[in-house]
């Protein structure tokens, strides 16, 4: 092989090489940028979530929602939140609650059961929400007062001075 072509077969191979670094340079700028919004997002829903949790937990405490439907959405919220939560000895009761009322019928089902049956399925669950009532209420008092620490645990923050501005803290 002459050195003319050995020139050329080099040049061409720093060429491809530094194209191939090129591109490699461009995914991985690419990559990062797709992580930093991913986790813009995160944090984004997770302040939505602490926002949800709170407002249903302050409606709980003040009777504004109805404790079983607060429970259920308090449950959901958390578990969205982090799933070790739902062990805690006091919000472990939004769990119970699932358990209780989970069989019962919900929106369109519940149309269209009879009246008798529609009564039956309320009674069962006021039952419920007399038994749970102080662990509910309880658990919700647990919800608020841990907003300061899961602020800083889950969007590494101190928390808003007024609740509507979580969104916006973001």
């Amino acid at each position: 092989m002459s050195l003319t072509i050995s020139i050329i077969l080099a040049v061409i191979a720093i060429i491809i090489i530094a194209g191939l670094a090129f591109y490699a340079l461009k995914l991985r700028r690419e990559v990062k940028v797709r992580e930093a919004r991913r986790e813009q997002e995160l944090i984004q829903a997770r302040a939505n979530c602490l926002e949800s949790l709170e407002a249903i937990a302050r409606a709980m405490q003040t009777g504004q929602v109805d404790m079983v439907e607060g429970g259920l959405r308090c449950k959901v919220l958390i578990e969205i939140l982090d799933t070790r939560l739902a062990e805690d000895d006091v919000l472990s009761v939004f769990g119970v609650l699932h358990g209780r009322v989970s069989h019962l019928h919900t929106h369109s089902a519940r149309k269209e059961l009879s009246p008798r049956e529609r009564l039956a399925e309320d009674k069962e669950r006021i039952a419920v929400e007399e038994a749970l009532a102080e662990p509910l209420q309880l658990a919700a008092s647990r919800v608020l007062s841990n907003m300061e620490f899961w602020h800083q645990h889950y969007l590494g923050r101190k928390r808003p001075a007024s609740p509507a501005d979580l969104g916006q803290a973001v």
